[in-house]
């Protein structure tokens, strides 16, 4: 049997790396930064403790590289946001059930929970100065401008309540499951706070 070529040990290093990051959002999530150990990391990817460190030199690192793509990530979707397609009712809707989604409430979660720790590694805190709450809002407002413009959304001061209900979606993240009877609301549900 011959020895795998380049092309191949740079797949399986890609797919062990996607394993990691995958078991480590979920952990980082429920349990922050500071309360997660590599132990724990590895048990869930099911690996030993070790392989984790080399391809991740630290925890820190670890949490540096999720926390970058999925600020990123985050960044891109809400840029393009505005030029989706449908009426502002109908982006802000997308947003709204793509955050509650099962397959990316982890990442908002862990991003949450991350923004309120201190003690971060210094790379996350720049990370999170680059793409600041407020900038990511400011994003958003064209939107909701729109939407009252043409009456879908209520009247009053557009970040004011783009604020409170990405407060209140948050919020729902936060409690992890959702209520584990109910679940998460559905977004539409949910945008009647902005509609009229």
């Amino acid at each position: 049997m011959s020895p795998p070529n380049k092309e191949r040990l740079d797949q399986i290093r890609d797919e062990r790396t996607t394993q990691i990051k995958q078991a480590a959002l979920k952990i980082f999530a429920r349990n922050g930064f500071n309360r997660t150990k590599t132990s724990m990391i590895a048990a869930a990817a099911g690996i030993s403790e070790g392989l984790i460190f080399r391809y991740f030199k630290s925890k820190d690192i670890l949490f540096s590289a999720i926390v970058e793509e999925l600020m990123e990530d985050a960044a891109s979707e809400i840029g393009h946001s505005g030029i989706m397609p449908g009426t502002p009712y109908e982006q802000i809707r997308s947003l709204t059930a793509n955050m509650l989604d099962d397959e990316n409430k982890f990442a908002f979660m862990l991003i949450l929970k991350a923004r309120k720790t201190e003690n971060l590694p210094p790379r996350v805190t720049e990370i999170f100065e680059r793409y600041s709450n407020d900038r990511m809002l400011d994003q958003l407002l064209p939107i909701v401008i729109k939407g009252q413009e043409l009456g879908e959304f209520i009247q009053g001061d557009p970040k004011q309540l783009l604020s409170w209900y990405l407060c209140m979606i948050n919020s729902l993240i936060l409690q992890e499951q959702g209520d584990e009877t109910y679940g998460f609301p559905e977004a539409d549900v949910l945008m009647k706070i902005l509609s009229k």
